[in-house]
């Protein structure tokens, strides 16, 4: 397993999601439902959940840690650091500034597309990878699984 540097001194609980921003103003609509949605997918994949923290940034912020953590010079939607391999846990750095682009070019929802994105870097922590066209067909068909059982959000 792969060691990222812990971004979080705060102290963790044994499972659950929070939320948090980096360097924008975002919070998302329904954090309680969208923290059971994903706790509900991940039990589904017969993971264990532990503490998953998702992170809103802009892409300035993502694209630094793409080149300082990983080495990619590229703009990125998302970026997962998985802390564990007994349960799922770890960091899940999302770019609102890529989501909203994508959406638009996609011509879907900002909201889907964010929902998209962060069952993306949960399947992520649960060991699915998407280097290869098989893999990436494999994690787009679980994403899409996943957001038909999303419950409708105000």
């Amino acid at each position: 397993m792969i060691e990222f540097p812990d971004f979080f001194e705060e102290e963790e609980s044994d499972e659950g999601i929070s939320f948090a921003q980096e360097d924008i103003d975002f919070t998302l609509p329904d954090e309680a439902l969208t923290e059971a949605w994903l706790l509900v997918a991940i039990q589904t994949e017969k993971c264990i959940p532990g503490p998953i923290s998702i992170i809103f940034c802009s892409d300035d912020y993502l694209y630094n840690m793409n080149v300082q953590y990983l080495d990619h010079d590229t703009l990125t939607d998302v970026i997962t650091f998985p802390y564990s391999d007994e349960v799922v846990s770890g960091d899940i750095f999302i770019s609102i500034d890529r989501v909203r682009d994508n959406a638009s070019t996609l011509s879907v929802p900002f909201l889907h597309e964010l929902h998209r994105v962060m069952v993306h870097g949960t399947l992520h922590l649960m060991g699915y990878e998407d280097d290869l066209p098989e893999k990436k067909a494999i994690m787009r068909e679980k994403e899409d699984f996943y957001l038909s059982r999303l419950p409708v959000m105000e």
